[in-house]
Order: structure tokens, then C-alpha cells, then sequence
């Protein structure tokens, strides 16, 4: 029997999903797309009825903005924002600024398709002759995270995202939904993959085939024991849904280079 509502949503499109490139940890604003994904999935959940208690997000602008711009359109800006760098996108390494489809002309699209979705594979690693290594490593709000910068990793596989995201959620999360709180997590596609991977006890193999869309909420219902009692849900119009779904697979595919 279902106890408890956890919202998940992977922020609206950002100005380096719309040209395709892996983002990672650089910060990017919302494209004005993403800002319409982010104002219609609130007005979605404003009609659903759905009322938070608490919000969390990443420390990247895309994911504030989002739940900034989901809270506007519910009519709940007063509801409290908890953000952390433990819900921040997958760290993509070396592969950080560079064109998804090009590189699976250069690398194939399986190895492309390993590198974004696989739960074991960590990507090259970042180095300080990257292009985007100092405006990364340099930037003030990684002064206030719970670890020390030189700690913060240099690429991750989605299983560090999921080992760095674990103790926010076993230590603060969680807590908050157990005392019946309805949260939204405001983040990113990896991070939300990877809590979902977690609750729903996904497959290492199985969770190659997860795919979050931009700006579409996802529910999951949860026992008293925050273990699932349905399958998550998509919420919207689902034909509209699937073809996000299939544009997000698309992105790896060579052909998808113009």
C-alpha cells in the first residue's frame, strides 16, 4: 500500500542538451525551452493537485532554475530549497563539452552508449589541461561542499554518482519523506537514474536502458519502508513522452551529426 509520493525530475532542457554536447558539471542556464518544459511541468503538477513540503536540487543553475520555475507555476515559492553538490549530473571527465554524435562517428555508438548510460564504466578523466577544468575546480560553490575540492571526483561511472548521492539520501531525504513530507528532486538525468536505480532495485544491465526525458515528472509511490509499490510513473501527455524519450536516445546515434 502506497504511504508515501517522491517526485522526481530531471531539469528542463539546458543550452548544451539543445546543441548536444555532454554538460556534466559545467554550469548552463535553461535554453528558452527548457524554461517552457520547467512552467508546463508545474502547471501539470498544479493540476495533478500535487503540493510539496521540501524541494532538492543540485548545485548547478539548470536544476535551481527548474524547480524555481516548476514552485512559480504551482503557486509555491515558499516552499524550502535544499541544494547539494551530491545531486549534481554525472562527471563526464574528459568527454565534458564534446558533441555526442560526433563522437559516436569517432567511437562507435556503443562505446558512446556505455559511456552515458552504463552503470560500471567510468569515462576518461578530466585533467587541468582541459578546456573546462578551471571554470569547474575554481568555482566558489564548490568551496561549501561536505567533502574537499581536491576530493571531488575527476570523472565518475553511474555507480560513483550513486555513491555519492547515497549518504543525502539515507541521511537527509529519506528522513524527511519518513516524516511525511512530499519532496521534489530537481536534478539531473544521471543522478535521477541512479536513486531510481537504487529504490526500484534496477539491474546493472537493465539500468542501460533507463531513460529520464528533459522536463517530464516522474512518481514514484513508496511503502513505509520506501521501497516501491507500483511502477514509476511519467507524468503528461505519453505519446509526448515517448518521443522525448526516443530524442534523448537519438543523441548518442552518429547519424544525429549534422
Amino acid at each position: 500500500m502506497s504511504k508515501h509520493k517522491l517526485f522526481l525530475l530531471r531539469h528542463g532542457e539546458g543550452a548544451w542538451n539543445k546543441e548536444n554536447r555532454f554538460c556534466s558539471w559545467v554550469d548552463q542556464k535553461l535554453s528558452e525551452n527548457g524554461v517552457k518544459e520547467a512552467q508546463e511541468c508545474g502547471r501539470l503538477l498544479k493540476e495533478q493537485g500535487c503540493k510539496f513540503d521540501l524541494v532538492f536540487t543540485s548545485i548547478l543553475s539548470r536544476s535551481v532554475q527548474t524547480a524555481w520555475l516548476v514552485l512559480e507555476a504551482m503557486g509555491q515559492e515558499w516552499v524550502p530549497v535544499a541544494k547539494s553538490w551530491r545531486l549534481n549530473e554525472r562527471h563526464y571527465g574528459s568527454l565534458i563539452g564534446l558533441n555526442r554524435a560526433e563522437m559516436a562517428l569517432q567511437h562507435g555508438e556503443e562505446k558512446v552508449k556505455l559511456w552515458r548510460r552504463s552503470f560500471d564504466m567510468t569515462p576518461p578523466p578530466i585533467d587541468e589541461s582541459h578546456p573546462y577544468f578551471l571554470e569547474i575546480y575554481s568555482d566558489h560553490r564548490y568551496t561549501t561542499c561536505d567533502v574537499p575540492r581536491e576530493r571531488l571526483p575527476r570523472a565518475e561511472s553511474l555507480k560513483e554518482v550513486l555513491d555519492r548521492l547515497l549518504p543525502l539520501w539515507n541521511g537527509t531525504i529519506a528522513p524527511e519523506i519518513r516524516n511525511g513530507r512530499t519532496v521534489l528532486i530537481s536534478a539531473h538525468g544521471n543522478s535521477c537514474r541512479a536513486l531510481l536505480k537504487h529504490l526500484e532495485d534496477i539491474s546493472d544491465e537493465d539500468i542501460v536502458n533507463l531513460t529520464l526525458p528533459t522536463g517530464i515528472p516522474v512518481l514514484v509511490e513508496l511503502d513505509e519502508n520506501l521501497k516501491p509499490v507500483k511502477p514509476r510513473q511519467l507524468l503528461g501527455d505519453q505519446a509526448r513522452i515517448q518521443a522525448a524519450i526516443k530524442k534523448v536516445e537519438d543523441q548518442g546515434k552518429a547519424k544525429a551529426s549534422s
